[in-house]
């Protein structure tokens, strides 16, 4: 059976992670259910919660989508149903209406679509669908609340009634209006209503000449209100309508109540079911909120969290807009404790708490942020021993409590538990608190129990190195600034950089130096050899990714080669198909132009027709019987390939011309001309010497005559 203790919840912020998905519920009942979510007592029940999570989640990403499943709590309607005489109001019946019919939707739903939803349907088999409620209901009050005119006969009779003497007060009303009115006993504004009847607003000077009963008068007193005497008699006869009335509703209420009474526990059922269901819609969203999944359950002790997420920490920052780093880890037969060292402020506690709280999270029925080819087991018990716990209303130290902790793990603690212990020997004497620890985690250890710890002490350390079935692991930091990387690296024990940092943060060397000087020698060349290792690791961590990018741009880089390869490859055969059709045509028109030569030399018809025969039974031969829509695909084919050509003939063409018009147009370059230099006009014969140029104007001269000419229009004679 499993027990996970509520101290364990709490050391990983359970209840955080409850209040976030009872955000997503969308009834009362659903968000106070999911707050008080806790692990399932047997894995059966685990694997089923999942699967119901994990089948609402595929609704959000199909067509299928489960109705929504809202509801007003039905409690109270169900303790009055337990108590016999009473009655339902038409509110309450309407909410038990509501509550049926959206049941009924949701079961029906879950069935029509069961190779979607197996397991949701399989929960929903167990509610009964009935729409006797709902007829019941239906045939006594309307859409609006109200009780119908043909819920009973009688009913039926007194609001016909009721409706006749209202017209006859309406009538006597109207006429002692008009009278009065007529007389000017009444004030501007001739009539009010006063406790729901209509009055006449007599001045106060006539009260005593209007007949009827006072009703009252304005704050003033200037106005008095009377209901006049001729609808007095038809009022009380109205009020006895009324009571009637109300006594009959009364009555079919009960009928009706009596009539549902044997469905409560049905109704209970149903709201029972709803309410689960919304808890079931609110860890989806959530799940939905953060990417995460079912991961693989295995029967033996076996997990792997690859890429898995704090998240709590993953939604923060996700609202921030910040990076979150995942961490991988796994814990099996060969490793099943983790001792992770490294400095504070690293990431190890937060290390500890992913895989704490995933775990709680998985047998809580809740999906978890991690890969999707993560593994995962159940335990029986997650102990935990995180955070300082001093207790002064128990007079506890925190070495103390951690001692109570200890005895409490040693009691509880085996092979089927997973422990998480933070700071490991933390409180007291470093040597002997650690000694203390050593001795605890060997015994942990002798009982094939899994956990993860976090420690800056050496001697867990060369522990975890000495023992086949536990591992080192540490948090990567930059050797150069110092600064965490977020990223545990197991195999290998962490560094606390105890004097590197404090070198950082400003400590005077000479003091770092000092320091050094008081402990021993073994141990300072111990973390250095361990400082030194880890930045390799680092470096060597570099190197990796950096080939790993190389490698997969080079992949990624092959592919398009191969895809435009493929492309090319593709319009070759393309091509060469147009090229053997086109072929074939020319060869079809030849043969056929042959014929009508030889028909126009001879007038052979009958020959004519039969080389005509033999051609077509030939061309025939070679066809694929098709059908007509191959045929359509093949010409559209065709047309795009012909169309694709067209367009690449008609580039080149275009290029061609205007390379060709380029060449026509480009001039060749002009002659400096200067004094003496002979020349003609462009298109002319005459050849001249230039005497001047003057402001790109020469003077030519021809022998017999001289004249001004533009220089853009001469050109230079070379000399033969």
């Amino acid at each position: 059976m499993i027990n996970i203790h509520k101290k364990t919840l709490e050391d990983l912020e359970f209840s955080t992670v409850l209040e976030q998905v009872s955000e997503h519920c969308i009834t009362p009942l659903g968000n106070q259910a999911s707050l008080g979510i806790s692990p399932f007592k047997n894995k059966n029940e685990i694997l089923e919660s999942l699967a119901f999570t994990n089948e609402y989640l595929s609704s959000f990403e199909n067509d299928n989508r489960i109705p929504n499943h809202r509801f007003e709590t039905i409690n109270n309607e169900l303790k009055l149903l337990n108590i016999e005489n009473t009655y339902l109001e038409v509110y309450s019946l309407k909410k038990i209406t509501s509550i049926s019919s959206t049941t009924n939707e949701i079961v029906l739903f879950l069935e029509k679509f069961k190779e979607y939803y197996p397991r949701l349907n399989s929960f929903a088999s167990n509610i009964e669908i009935t729409k006797e409620i709902i007829q019941k209901i239906d045939n006594i009050i309307d859409r609006f609340g109200d009780i119908k005119n043909n819920a009973s006969g009688l009913l039926y009779e007194l609001r016909q009634s009721i409706n006749l003497v209202k017209g006859k007060i309406n009538q006597s009303f109207a006429t002692a209006l008009n009278l009065y009115h007529s007389q000017d006993y009444l004030d501007d504004i001739r009539e009010s209503v006063v406790e729901n009847r209509r009055v006449l607003a007599v001045k106060a000077m006539y009260r005593k000449k209007v007949h009827g009963s006072i009703m009252g008068s304005s704050k003033t007193g200037s106005i008095v209100y009377i209901e006049p005497e001729t609808t007095l008699q038809h009022s009380r006869e109205l009020n006895n309508l009324e009571y009637e009335e109300k006594e009959e509703i009364i009555r079919i209420l009960k009928e009706v109540t009596n009539f549902i009474r044997p469905f409560t526990p049905l109704l209970k059922d149903s709201q029972g079911f709803l309410i689960q269901l919304d808890v079931i819609s609110a860890k989806a969203k959530y799940a939905q909120s953060m990417n995460a999944i079912h991961p693989e359950i295995t029967d033996d002790r076996n997990m792997f969290l690859r890429d898995a997420y704090h998240p709590l920490l993953y939604l923060t920052n996700l609202e921030k807009k910040e990076k979150t780093f995942p961490q991988t880890i796994e814990l099996k037969q060969e490793s099943r404790i983790i001792v992770i060292s490294g400095p504070n402020a690293g990431g190890k506690s937060i290390t500890l708490k992913t895989i704490g709280l995933l775990q709680v999270m998985l047998q809580s029925g809740m999906l978890i942020p991690v890969h999707e080819r993560s593994k995962a087991c159940v335990f029986d018990r997650i102990l935990s021993d995180i955070g300082d716990n001093q207790s002064i209303e128990n007079h506890l130290s925190t070495y103390s409590y951690r001692l109570k902790q200890m005895n409490y793990f040693l009691r509880k603690c085996n092979k089927n538990t997973l422990f998480l212990i933070d700071e490991f020997g933390t409180g007291s004497d470093p040597e002997l608190g650690g000694a203390l620890a050593e001795t605890f985690l060997e015994e942990f250890y002798h009982r094939e129990a899994f956990g993860i710890i976090t420690t800056h002490y050496s001697n867990l350390k060369i522990l975890a190195t000495e023992l086949p079935f536990m591992i080192n692991a540490n948090m990567l930091f930059n050797e150069r600034s110092l600064e965490p990387m977020y990223k545990l690296v197991v195999g290998q024990a962490g560094s606390s950089f105890t004097f590197e940092v404090a070198q950082k943060n400003g400590i005077p060397y000479s003091l770092i130096n000092r320091a050094k000087k008081k402990i021993e020698r073994s141990k300072v060349r111990f973390d250095a050899t361990i400082a030194k290792l880890q930045k390799e690791r680092s470096r060597l961590e570099k190197t990796g990714q950096s080939l790993k990018l190389n490698e997969k741009k080079k992949g990624e880089e092959a592919d398009k080669l191969e895809e435009i390869n493929a492309k090319i490859q593709r319009k070759l055969e393309n091509y060469q198909e147009l090229y053997d059709t086109n072929q074939r045509l020319i060869y079809l028109g030849q043969k056929v132009n042959d014929l009508a030569e030889k028909y126009f030399n001879n007038k052979q018809k009958r020959e004519l027709m039969s080389e005509l025969f033999k051609l077509v039974q030939i061309e025939n031969s070679k066809r694929k019987r098709i059908t007509a829509k191959q045929k359509k695909a093949e010409k559209v084919k065709e047309n795009q390939v012909k169309q694709e050509v067209e367009k690449k003939v008609a580039v080149i063409r275009k290029k061609k011309k205007a390379e060709k018009k380029k060449a026509i147009e480009t001039p060749k370059p002009k002659p400096i001309l200067k004094v003496g230099d002979r020349v003609r006009v462009e298109d002319g014969r005459s050849v001249g010497t230039i005497d001047k140029i003057e402001k790109n104007k020469a003077v030519i001269n021809y022998g017999m005559f001289t004249t001004n000419i533009s220089i853009d229009q001469l050109q230079l004679v070379e000399a033969k």
